[in-house]
């Protein structure tokens, strides 16, 4: 079971771990978490109730799009369908699928807000 570290708690070793922040559009809804351990930022997000639409959970339909506005780098590499979508979307290297991105077991902070798409399969860029 994967033990999940929220930053009041006191139980994180301070900036061992990576901090995620998903940003809403009213600051009363961030949500923010830090977990020991790399992982992906589904399982994150569903756990800190994160405004993070999801269907497919697949990457085939693009509604968890974000926008990594930082820690791009405490992020595995995009996998072969993550990838592919984002292609075809015409994102720009800034964007992910909540659904598909991992990231790395390493300190610092991942800051992540989904773009309003208009559903599924909606075109990228105006946000």
């Amino acid at each position: 079971m994967r033990q999940w570290l929220r930053p009041r708690t006191g139980l994180a070793r301070h900036g061992s771990v990576p901090k995620i922040i998903f940003e809403a559009n009213r600051p009363e809804r961030t949500k923010e978490a830090t977990v020991e351990g790399g992982g992906e930022l589904v399982d994150v997000a569903d756990e800190v109730l994160a405004q993070v639409p999801f269907s497919c959970r697949s990457a085939t339909c693009g509604t968890c799009i974000c926008r990594v506005i930082e820690g791009a780098d405490l992020l595995e590499e995009p996998n072969e369908d993550e990838a592919e979508l984002l292609g075809l979307m015409g994102s720009g290297g800034d964007h992910r699928l909540c659904c598909q991105a991992r990231f790395r077991d390493a300190p610092g902070v991942i800051r992540l807000k989904a773009l309003d798409t208009g559903g599924p399969q909606a075109a990228v860029g105006d946000d």
